[in-house]
Formats: C-alpha cells, sequence, structure tokens
C-alpha cells in the first residue's frame, strides 16, 4: 500500500515537470518551483494537522477540568492509568516520541548529513508523528501539565522529513536540514499562529548556518502553513487582547526585578527536569518502570484533589485569568502545585511539551512578584507577561523567540521593550544557573539514542553552539 502511494505521488510529480513546468519556465525558475512544491504540501499538511491537534487538545483539557471540578476524586484512579497509558504507547511505539519534541528535532538536524542521515527516521516520522498525538492527548485526558507546541514542532518535522525523503531522485531538492529547520518554523507558526515567533525560533534555536541561505523556504513555509490554520480558526490571537497600559522608566526595574526571578525560576526548573531524566533512568527495568510512571500519576493526583484544577493542564485558562484581572485571586500554592504538575508530567516519559506550560508558570510567578512589590493592578498585567518571557527563556535560552512569541500572541506592541528586557536579563541570569538550556541537554540524549538505535558505528555528538 506504501508502495503504491509512493509510486501515486512521484507520478504526479513527473506529471506536473515534464507538462507543465518544463514547457513555461526557464530552467532557473523551474528549478525554484520544482524545490518548492514539496514545501508547500509539507506546509499544508503541517498547518491542517496543527489545527486537529489543537482541537483534540481542546478537548481533552476540557473533559479534564469537567472531571476534576465536580470529581476530583477520580484523580487518583483516572491520573496514574492515563500516565501509564500515555507511557505504554511511547514505551512500545517510539520512543522518540517521549517529551517535548524540540530537542529531538535538534538531533536530527545534526544528524541531517550525508553519511547519518539514516538515523533520523528513529527521531522524525509518521509513526512517532502519531505516538506524540495520541500519547500527549491521552495525558492530559487524565491531567497532565504539559503543552501541545513543542509536539507540534516535532510532528512537523516529520511531515517535512517524509515529504523531502519521498521526492524524485530527478527533482532539484533543497538539503534535509533546511526540510527539517523549515518543518519546525512552520510547526510553531502553526501552533501558536505566531509567523515572527517561528523565524525567530529557527535563528535562536534551530540553525547553526546563516539564515540567508534558506530564508526562502522558512518564510514560505511559515506563511502556508499559518494560513492553513487561519483559513480553519480564524486570525485568532492565543491569549486574546489583554489590556496593557503605557509604561515609563520608572517600571524597568519592576521588569528587571522579574526577569532576574522568573529567569532564575526557569533555569532551576530545567534542571529540576534533568534531575528526574536521570532518577528515571536508574529504573531501568519495565516493572520499575511501571512504577515510576503509576507513582508519578499518583503524587499528581494528589496534587489536582490538593491545589484544584490549576495544577492540570496547558496552563492557558490559568494565563487568561491572570492577564484579564478576573476578581478570584490566585493561591500562592498554585506555583509550587504547577511546577510540581509539570516535572512530574514531563518526566513520566509520555510526550508532552513544556513550551505553553512554562509560559504558565511564568505568569503565575510574575504576578506573585507584582503583589510582593505592591503593583497596580494596571501594571500588573504587563509584570505577568515579563514573567513569562523571562520564565520561558530560563527554560529554552531563546529570549527573542520568548519576547516576539508573547508580543504575537497577545497583540500588546506597547509593551514590547519591558518584554525584550526580561527575556535578555533572564537569559544573562540563567547562564549563571547552567551555560545550557534544557533544549541542549537532552538534544545530546535524543543524538546519542538514535546512533545507539541504527547500531552502526557513529561519530561523536555534535557540540552545543552556545
Amino acid at each position: 500500500m506504501a508502495a503504491g502511494k509512493t509510486s501515486f505521488y512521484h507520478t504526479v510529480l513527473d506529471y506536473l515537470d515534464r507538462r507543465l513546468f518544463h514547457r513555461i519556465y526557464s530552467d532557473s525558475v523551474r528549478k525554484l518551483v520544482l524545490q518548492s512544491i514539496p514545501f508547500w504540501v509539507a506546509s499544508v499538511l503541517t498547518g491542517l494537522i496543527a489545527v486537529g491537534y489543537e482541537r483534540i487538545f481542546s478537548w481533552a483539557e476540557a473533559t479534564c477540568r469537567r472531571w476534576i471540578v465536580y470529581t476530583p476524586t477520580w484523580a487518583f484512579v483516572i491520573t496514574p492509568l492515563s500516565f501509564l497509558a500515555a507511557w505504554g504507547c511511547v514505551y512500545l511505539l517510539a520512543p522518540a516520541a517521549r517529551g517535548s519534541g524540540i530537542p529531538q528535532l535538534m538531533a536530527a538536524i545534526d544528524l541531517a548529513t550525508p553519511s547519518q542521515h539514516r538515523r533520523i527516521r528513529y527521531l522524525l516520522g509518521l509513526r512517532v508523528a502519531f505516538v506524540k498525538i495520541v500519547s500527549s492527548a491521552v495525558l492530559l485526558l487524565g491531567g497532565g501539565a504539559i503543552g501541545r507546541e513543542g509536539p507540534t514542532i516535532q510532528i512537523a518535522g516529520s511531515l517535512f522529513q517524509v515529504i523531502n525523503r519521498l521526492q524524485p531522485k530527478g527533482w532539484p531538492q533543497l538539503s534535509r536540514k533546511i526540510a527539517l529547520i523549515t518543518g519546525g518554523a512552520a510547526g510553531l507558526a502553526a501552533a501558536f499562529n505566531t509567523p515572527l515567533g517561528g523565524i525567530v525560533f529557527v535563528v535562536e534555536e534551530l540553525t547553526q548556518t546563516h539564515i540567508t541561505r534558506f530564508r526562502t523556504a522558512i518564510f514560505t513555509a511559515v506563511i502556508i502553513a499559518g494560513m492553513t490554520a487561519q483559513a480553519i480558526l480564524g486570525p485568532y490571537l492565543y491569549l486574546g487582547y489583554p489590556p496593557v497600559p503605557a509604561t515609563g522608566w520608572t517600571f524597568l526595574g519592576v521588569a528587571f526585578m522579574t526577569a532576574l526571578i522568573c529567569g532564575s525560576a526557569g533555569a532551576l526548573f530545567g534542571k529540576l527536569l534533568l534531575w528526574l531524566n536521570r532518577q528515571r533512568k536508574r529504573w531501568n527495568s519495565v516493572p520499575q518502570q511501571v512504577v515510576w510512571v503509576a507513582g508519578c500519576g499518583l503524587l499528581l493526583a494528589t496534587l489536582i484533589y490538593s491545589a484544584g484544577e490549576y495544577a492540570a493542564g496547558t496552563g492557558k485558562p490559568l494565563i487568561n485569568h491572570l492577564l484579564f484581572r478576573h476578581p478570584e485571586a490566585i493561591p500562592w500554592y498554585v506555583f509550587p502545585a504547577r511546577i510540581a504538575a509539570m516535572a512530574l508530567s514531563y518526566s513520566s516519559g509520555a510526550a508532552g511539551g513544556v513550551f505553553a506550560t512554562s509560559l504558565s508558570a511564568g505568569a503565575i510567578l510574575g504576578n506573585l512578584t507584582a503583589e510582593l512589590a505592591n503593583i497596580t493592578p494596571q501594571d500588573t498585567t504587563v509584570v505577568v507577561l515579563v514573567g513569562m518571557v523571562s520564565f520561558l527563556t530560563g527554560v529554552v535560552r531563546s529570549p527573542f523567540t520568548a519576547a516576539i512569541l508573547v508580543l504575537e500572541m497577545t497583540d500588546r506592541h506597547s509593551a514590547i521593550f519591558p518584554l525584550l528586557l526580561g527575556g535578555l536579563t533572564a537569559q544573562m541570569v540563567a547562564t549563571i544557573v547552567d551555560p545550557h538550556s534544557l533544549y541542549e541537554h537532552l538534544k545530546l540524549v535524543f543524538y546519542q539514542e538514535a546512533l545507539d538505535a541504527t547500531q552502526e558505528p557513529h561519530p561523536e555528538p555534535l557540540k552545543s553552539i552556545r
């Protein structure tokens, strides 16, 4: 069946080349068009799947919130079972589908060389993408504190990798590395509806090569994937339009203090996840892994029962609660509960990202900082946004990506300078805590796994670019 589909795909491409492009265009234009078609196809598919994935996630989170509100004691049964099911799906079908997905794409980009490209299939592929969606949805349904943005990036990279691999040999091709980098940009743009964020993400996180070599491919993929998602969901903002007053020089001190606190917390959170990952690997037998995963589920169930619905899920409702200043105050204990829930969910070994959940943790900590500093309610919204940028920067070390993402998700251009200040300050203090980001550490783990999975002689993993 797969061979038949591949043959039909090649037949269509060859027909377009011989009957249409070869007659109409010059060789240079024809080459550019032929190179672009697979990227256009992959970009449309990325937009469609991102929309479907978002709807699955929204349904799973809404269902989770309902049973937590009405019957919180169910957490002691549903949460451990969902953790085991989500972990088992990954363990049996696609081990590289666990966790966020961004480190896997980073490792695949490092492996995208003529001598190593076959190893990429361990990290990216249709099976990995399918398992990613199923495992993360099951984990979220049971109360897991995870996001879909990192997984969407790995899924997009998988689509671009498959489309790139299926191109006829006679067609002019862009390199596998460019295909994977472009897929990452398209995935982030479609997941958050943030095209500029997707482009900046490539520059800061994914590429070790000057962007001018493949800027057309990236820009085109971001536009097509984003427009496909918008055609279905509409021109939505991820976080709406929170009220943001103009800020002056006196406010920059508050933004700086918030960035120091939240950036340090983000870096420490990354170290916590790495430590838990090392502890989990000590439980290497299947029965031990089952006990670990079930234990994570039971601990999270206790948090959900004690701290309520805000300990579970993506954190997006929590961010909206803080940004739009709902009258009900968020208790102080929600932040440690949220951090613990995120750590337990990630260390379960199932699929799920930390991108959006880091934004929620930063929002809570920013709000607590504003309360301690006795900031006015009008300015607190900006402090929350700075906290989101700073905590995310502490985890991923991409300050401009974090600032642009939050800017595009809220359309609050008046807050751009505090957001940039927060990102750069958080980058500085996080580097003191750990010179490398969570993704850089995990990239080397997945790089080595991909090498070991193929059982071939392998080189040393590439070092961090930072």
